[in-house]
């Protein structure tokens, strides 16, 4: 995602531009995983989104995805 102004992508902070907190985010991302892999099972929809937020600056070292990536 491309990072327009400040630290973060627009899809991962708030209206202020401040870092939305981890339960959000997640659940943002993990309702569009369902809607973009129907059939896959929540499990596989919560390990992928994991297994992507490793890959992005904001999330990689937050503790739920550095214990999923293990």
């Amino acid at each position: 995602m491309p990072i327009e102004s400040g630290r973060y992508c627009a899809h991962c902070t708030d209206e202020s531009g401040a870092l939305q907190d981890f339960d959000t985010r997640f659940a943002r991302m993990t309702s569009w995983q369902e809607r973009s892999t129907p059939g896959a099972s929540r499990e596989e929809i919560e390990r992928a989104t994991l297994a992507y937020m490793a890959t992005m600056p904001a999330w990689r070292d937050h503790p739920r995805v550095v214990e999923a990536t293990r």
